[in-house]
């Protein structure tokens, strides 16, 4: 099966809007979270996340580049 690159670029945004959103949502609830070593582990969850949302759109940015032919000509 193959993945265009319009298509990869479309599918990277979306990984990236879910990543971000639970990376959002997980660092804006340690704030209720009165242990520290369960928020410090929630951090850590959050961080992660965004880890992955920012490699996604990483990807997806990749994915445009390939797209519009800014990483040189497709044959």
């Amino acid at each position: 099966m193959k993945i265009t690159a319009a298509a990869s670029m479309w599918i990277c945004a979306l990984f990236a809007l879910i990543c971000f959103g639970i990376s959002g949502d997980g660092f804006l609830s340690t704030a209720a979270i009165a242990d520290a070593a369960e928020r410090e582990t929630s951090y850590g969850y959050a961080g992660f996340w965004a880890f992955l949302g920012t490699i996604a759109l990483v990807f997806g940015i990749l994915s445009w580049m390939i797209k519009e032919g800014k990483l040189g000509h497709i044959e």
